[in-house]
Formats: C-alpha cells, sequence, structure tokens
C-alpha cells in the first residue's frame, strides 16, 4: 500500500509532462515527423563534429552542404508527387547525366559555332533545350506506364540503363568541359553567390514573407470560422523560422572567399589589401536560392493547386479518383513530366558545380532522391508526402554522405550507409503506420 502511495506523486508528475508536451504541440501544430528528423540531423552534425575534430559545423563545411544537397533536393521534390501516386522513378540519376551531357555539348561545341564564343544567349539557349529534353523524357516514361500501362519499376528501370548508356553514346565517354561562364553561375563558388548585404536582404524578406503567412492564414481561419491556434503558438513559430532563416544566413555570410580569389579581385579592382587581409563573404548561393525557389513553387502545387489535390487523391485511393471523374492517367504523366524537368534543374546545378558534365554524372542519385522522399515523410503506399519533409531528407542523406567524406570513409560503405538508412526510413514509416491505424 505504501508502495502504490509513493510511485502515484511521480506518476503523476511524468503523465503531467506528457501532458503539456502534447497540448504544446497540438497548439502549435508542429508535425511530430519532422520534429523527429530534425532532432536525427541534429544529432548526425553533432556526431560527425565530434569525429571529425570540429571540422563539420563549420561555416565552409555547411555552405559546401547546402550547395551540395541543392540537386537532390530539388528532384526529391518532384519524386514526392511520384511516391505518393504509388509510383517509384529509377532514372532520375540517368535523366540527370544524360540532359547534363547534352548540355554540356550545346553549350560548349554546338552554339559556339553559330553564335560564337561568349555570345550571351548561350546558357540561356542551354537551359531551354535542358529543360525540353527533360520534360519530354518525363513525359515518354509517363505515357508509357499511365497508357501502355506498363508498371513505373519496369519503365524507369529501363530508362535508368537507357539514359545511362544514352549519355555515353552522346560523346563516347567524354567529359564536356568548360561551361559557359554565365552558365557556371548555377552550381555556385565565389562567383555564384548573392555576397553578404543580398544575403541579409534576401533573408529579411523571407521573415516578412513568413510573417505574412502566418497573419494571412489566421485570417483565412476566421473567416471560415476553424479552430485557431493561441496567439503565443503564431508568434512562437514566427519567431522560430525567422531564427533559423538569419541564422541559416548568417552561416553563409561567415564564410569567406579563398584568399587567392581575394587577392586576384583586389588586383583586378585596384583595392589595396589592408594588413589582415580582405574579408568577402559568400553568402547565399544561387543553386541554394534555386532549390529554396521550386521547393516553394512544388508546395504551392501540391497544396493550393486542383492538380496536386488530385495527386493526393489517386495516392489515398485510385479506384476512387477513377470513379470521380478524375483522369488519372494525364494525372500520372503530368507527375512524370514534372520529374524530368526537375531532374533536369537537378542537371543544371550539378554540371554547372563541376564546370563539366560527364558519362558518371548522377550515378546512384536516384537512390539519394528516393531515400530524401522516404525519409522526409512520403510513404511507400501512397497518399502521404511532404515537400518540406523531402528537402529536409535530402539535406539529411547529404549530410551523411558528408561526414563520412570527412572521416575519410571509403565510397562502398558510404553506399551501405546510405541503403541501411532508406532500410531504416522504410521501416519506421510501417511502424508509424500501424500506430495511427
Amino acid at each position: 500500500m505504501s508502495d502504490a502511495t509513493s510511485n502515484a506523486p511521480a506518476d503523476l508528475a511524468r503523465s503531467s509532462e506528457l501532458g503539456a508536451v502534447k497540448r504544446f504541440l497540438k497548439a502549435t501544430e508542429i508535425d511530430t515527423r519532422m520534429l523527429g528528423m530534425l532532432g536525427a540531423l541534429l544529432v548526425i552534425w553533432g556526431v560527425f563534429h565530434l569525429l571529425s575534430g570540429g571540422l563539420f559545423l563549420t561555416p565552409r563545411n555547411l555552405w559546401n552542404l547546402s550547395v551540395q544537397s541543392s540537386s537532390i533536393a530539388v528532384m526529391a521534390t518532384g519524386m514526392v508527387l511520384v511516391i505518393v501516386t504509388r509510383n517509384i522513378d529509377l532514372s532520375v540519376g540517368s535523366i540527370l547525366g544524360f540532359v547534363g551531357m547534352i548540355m554540356g555539348v550545346t553549350q560548349a561545341q554546338y552554339l559556339p559555332q553559330i553564335l560564337g564564343f561568349g555570345h550571351p544567349s548561350i546558357w540561356l539557349i542551354t537551359i531551354a533545350a535542358g529543360l525540353v529534353i527533360g520534360v519530354a523524357i518525363g513525359a515518354l516514361h509517363g505515357y508509357v506506364i499511365a497508357y501502355l500501362g506498363v508498371p513505373a519499376f519496369i519503365v524507369t528501370l529501363g530508362g535508368l540503363l537507357v539514359w545511362r548508356g544514352a549519355a555515353w553514346w552522346v560523346t563516347s565517354g567524354q567529359t564536356v568541359a568548360p561551361m559557359d561562364p554565365t552558365y557556371r553561375l548555377i552550381g555556385g563558388g565565389p562567383d555564384g553567390s548573392i555576397g553578404e548585404t543580398w544575403s541579409w536582404i534576401v533573408g529579411l524578406v523571407a521573415c516578412a514573407a513568413v510573417v505574412l503567412m502566418l497573419f494571412n492564414g489566421r485570417t483565412q481561419r476566421k473567416r471560415f470560422k476553424f479552430p485557431l491556434r493561441p496567439v503565443w503558438a503564431e508568434i512562437f513559430m514566427g519567431a522560430v523560422t525567422c531564427a533559423l532563416i538569419l541564422g541559416a544566413v548568417w552561416v553563409a555570410n561567415s564564410y569567406p572567399w579563398p584568399v587567392g580569389i581575394v587577392r586576384r579581385y583586389a588586383q583586378a579592382n585596384n583595392i589595396e589589401l589592408p594588413e589582415g587581409g580582405l574579408f568577402i563573404a559568400h553568402g547565399i548561393a544561387i543553386p541554394v536560392l534555386i532549390a529554396v525557389a521550386v521547393g516553394i513553387v512544388m508546395t504551392f502545387i501540391a497544396t493550393r493547386t486542383r492538380f496536386g489535390r488530385y495527386v493526393f487523391a489517386i495516392g489515398g485511393n485510385p479506384e476512387a479518383a477513377e470513379l470521380a471523374g478524375i483522369n488519372t492517367r494525364w494525372v500520372t504523366m503530368k507527375i512524370f513530366m514534372v520529374m524530368g524537368g526537375l531532374a533536369a534543374i537537378g542537371s543544371m546545378i550539378s554540371t554547372a558545380r563541376l564546370n563539366a558534365a560527364t558519362n558518371a554524372q548522377g550515378t546512384l542519385d536516384e537512390l539519394l532522391v528516393i531515400a530524401a522522399a522516404v525519409i522526409g515523410g512520403t510513404s511507400l503506399s501512397g497518399g502521404v508526402g511532404t515537400i518540406a519533409g523531402a528537402m529536409l531528407g535530402a539535406v539529411l542523406m547529404q549530410s551523411l554522405q558528408s561526414g563520412m567524406i570527412l572521416l575519410g570513409v571509403d565510397t562502398p560503405l558510404q553506399n551501405i550507409v546510405v541503403g541501411l538508412a532508406l532500410v531504416v526510413a522504410v521501416w519506421l514509416d510501417t511502424l508509424y503506420r500501424k500506430r495511427i491505424q
């Protein structure tokens, strides 16, 4: 009897703590899966920072990590829509390599002969050609899947082999370089960044947009008489989001240009170098801005358009969606067209960053993209997925690779870790779905 009495206060304390956490999560409407993924990302960063002797969480490595994650994050946004409809695309890495090779040949060989070297429209024509080819490949895959009834797994597995072989066939395996100077800005680097001042401007504009979205969301809830979040929860969400945005800008502005590039810049502009050296910040990289812009557009498409509603309806119940009058075949084809276009954008970032198009470009990227989407909360059973989660998943996957490279882990072992991460993510998704059913 005394034991039961002594344990009661402790049990009540624990239950009250759990109740407080539940009330907080309910008030703020934070996605617990997203919160768990953020926690996992912070743990990974902390472990790699300790094991690398303090090299991981430095402005230089975090800046490079953001650039390296960009192409995977862009493609992961499209993979969300593909997986939500209970399909899969195994060909995105090969499409990236093939489109990259086509864009490389276009700007390094064909256009200079027609327009002349250094023509200002070379990079624009190259980008347009890449997008057209990427969308066309996606349309071909989508047509075979939706209208000919061939499973997506088979079609895209064939595409993986076909487009990888086609990338080699374009130049017989030769590397194409260099890229157009303006085109190279898409890949980042000192010139492919917006600098300190513009980075702060972008950060402040983003914070203003966050506040405006929260205010507009609250107004819409009042209008339609939906439940409102407490005012403190709105302020908390806005403050945390703005703090994360400004913190990311601060990290980007803490990474200076290399000394050699600063010296050449000073000589070209007749600037006298001070005794302690000249600090010029990189700021936010252009590929990161591209990835963020793609994420915003894809989030809008997935959540605010009829097409997005159709995608999730098909994933939830394909038969019911068709009976409701949705043209499921056309929607499926459009999804793969979007995926092809996003693979082309990823190819632009990748080739511009490397300043070359190679036959091996994009190899195993399909694994990273699928893993990013699944780790980000997209269910392989269909009907569930978020764009933001997939982009965060891309950062997590790239963090694993970046950390292992810093530790000198061999490439085969890196692939083993990525494969295990994908399996664990699917297993956790299975457990989560069982728990909520």
